[in-house]
């Protein structure tokens, strides 16, 4: 079922969503884990199982962070917004630094 939020999802945030989905499948069917063990190992029912396989977007992110943790692919999420790898935040940190920097009035100079 299509919804409005689907919707306005950018195309590469769908096709990521759906290749995480079947990448958790294909992790699943490896180990030879059944559907039913993995309900039980995410917590979840069926219909959202299911809905992790098909990358559906209305899981919650941490139910397919457990997906991923019971098939053995560690924390994928630990790095995403990793501001040490934001190498454009940086850079914009970096142009903004000031040319010279003086003591405030009344602070002594060290």
């Amino acid at each position: 079922m299509r919804t409005a939020a689907y919707d306005i999802l950018p195309t590469p945030v769908r096709r990521s969503l759906k290749k995480m989905g079947r990448d958790i499948r294909v992790a699943r069917k490896r180990r030879r884990l059944t559907i039913a063990m993995m309900m039980e190992r995410v917590g979840v029912s069926k219909t959202t199982y299911l809905s992790v396989e098909k990358g559906d977007p209305r899981v919650g992110i941490g139910i397919y962070g457990t997906a991923l943790m019971v098939v053995g692919l560690g924390t994928p999420f630990a790095d995403v917004a990793d501001s040490a790898r934001d190498d454009e935040g940086l850079a914009l940190d970096e142009a903004r630094l000031p040319e010279r920097i003086r003591p405030r009035s009344g602070e002594p100079a060290l």
